[in-house]
């Protein structure tokens, strides 16, 4: 793996040089994870600080620890730990590009306060700023097969929290404490944690995305939405189920998931290279638009996913350009009937080509409408 930062850091102080910037400043968490392997908190990342090995350093306030929700950084890499009272990492980087001779320094602009930002001019006033914009994310768009190993993993993991969630007795228990139960189980299979606050909701708020679980408790008859994910080395990944609490589901809560399954399995066979992302949120949306829930569905269809569970690309209507092969979404089409509850299917896959067997599913638990 060291030799893949080494290689991700020179690609992107290429694209530097050829912008005309000497040196850049990284500062947004995951993207130092990128490029480095770690993300203690508060590091930065400064490339084009001096030549050969030692181009680069990795400023942190503190000594990394090493701990897996850390990462542990590529131990070529030159590493500056700041002393206690020194001053904000981002502004100590840029007062070493001044003094390594750096007449220009890219920054994540859209990542910085405007305090930050006045604070890094002031130290190196010669210094010329400019935006580094989304280089970063750009490359980290398509992933590497270490990268896909790790989401698969996670997938893993998070199939088998909520296939043992699913063996137990969920009536009476509330949404609170099952969500609780799922981060737990999630970490003792091995995740470094949850990839994002675990959400379930039953009855009337079933069917939502992203609902904060409640005190509300299971009852017969009920929907009850899950989506959880787990995070693995740093990797993340997301997957959400509906299932009916009960022994006969009613009519129409039959009708209301094949449809969202059926919508979902549209989205999901567009995921092609060469797919545009509008028309993976299309093929879902007619559906659902054309048997009246258009109004209520979210702005996206999903997104992308790797070192955050939200990143680019995004499977939105207004959103341009186009899938490549190796880049790792969620389909997550949903319905809502407000007082009544409703469905929601979320996968992780990743794109393939058609002749390696088209897109990859992650999250392998089943879509079946269970009755539990």
């Amino acid at each position: 793996m060291p030799q893949v930062y080494a290689d991700r850091r020179s690609r992107l102080r290429a694209r530097c040089t050829a912008a005309g910037s000497a040196a850049a400043l990284v500062s947004r968490p995951a993207n130092v994870r990128y490029l480095t392997g770690a993300c203690p908190p508060g590091a930065v990342l400064l490339l084009g600080a001096g030549t050969g090995d030692d181009a680069d350093v990795l400023l942190c306030p503190r000594t990394p620890t090493g701990d897996p929700v850390e990462g542990r950084a590529d131990e070529a890499l030159r590493l500056t730990v700041l002393p206690p009272a020194a001053a904000d990492p981002a502004v100590a980087a840029a007062e070493l590009a001044h003094k390594a001779g750096a007449d220009s320094l890219a920054l994540e602009e859209r990542h910085l306060s405007v305090a930050r930002y006045r604070a890094i001019g002031s130290v190196a006033p010669r210094l010329r700023l400019a935006d580094l914009g989304t280089a970063v994310e750009q490359e980290r768009l398509v992933k590497d097969d270490e990268e896909i190993t790790c989401l698969r993993i996670a997938a893993e993991i998070t199939d088998q929290a909520l296939g043992e969630l699913l063996e137990s007795i969920l009536v009476g228990r509330t949404e609170r404490h099952l969500a609780l139960e799922l981060e737990r189980r999630l970490v003792d299979h091995g995740a470094d944690g949850p990839a994002f606050p675990t959400s379930v909701a039953t009855g009337p708020h079933s069917g939502r995305g992203r609902h904060r679980p409640s005190d509300r408790r299971v009852e017969e008859g009920d929907f009850l939405s899950v989506c959880l994910g787990a995070n693995y080395r740093g990797y993340r990944c997301e997957i959400g189920r509906t299932f009916v609490i009960g022994s006969t589901p009613a009519d129409w809560q039959i009708e209301l998931y094949d449809l969202v399954f059926t919508a979902q399995r549209a989205a999901r066979e567009t995921l092609m290279p060469g797919a545009a992302y509008s028309d993976v949120d299309r093929a879902a949306r007619q559906i659902l638009d054309a048997a009246g829930y258009g109004d209520g569905l979210a702005p996206s269809l999903g997104h992308g996913v790797g070192l955050e569970i939200q990143e680019d690309p995004q499977l939105s209507p207004s959103a341009m350009g186009k899938l490549d092969a190796c880049v790792p979404v969620t389909v997550e089409p949903g319905v809502h009937l407000p007082g009544r509850g409703g469905v929601r299917i979320d996968d992780t896959l990743v794109v393939r080509q058609e002749a390696d067997g088209g897109p990859e599913l992650l999250t392998i638990t089943t879509k079946e409408l269970l009755a539990l």
